[in-house]
């Protein structure tokens, strides 16, 4: 029973070397290629800019559908005054 123990410590403690040594890795690469970047810096920027305009774009149209459903409604308006 000894023995089991034994390996388990020293198997246990391989992989957990592992698992430290990969989560370093992929921590520094994160940080040297992710969001601290400047090139990532620029692109976020330019897609909160554009998805600025895209926003700002879709709030004059829903203005001008407002705007030619009131038309709509007082031509058809009109039309039933007309009829009746």
């Amino acid at each position: 029973m000894t023995a089991v123990w034994i390996l388990v410590t020293i198997f246990g403690s391989i992989i957990l070397l592992l698992a430290t040594i990969c989560g370093t890795i992929l921590v520094a690469m994160k940080l040297r290629h992710g969001s601290l970047s400047v090139k990532s810096r620029e692109a976020q920027a330019e897609e909160a800019a554009t998805i600025q305009e895209i926003y700002q774009g879709l709030t004059q149209m829903e203005k001008r559908v407002e705007s030619l459903e009131t038309l709509l409604m007082e031509h058809q308006r009109r039309e039933d005054d007309q009829h009746a």
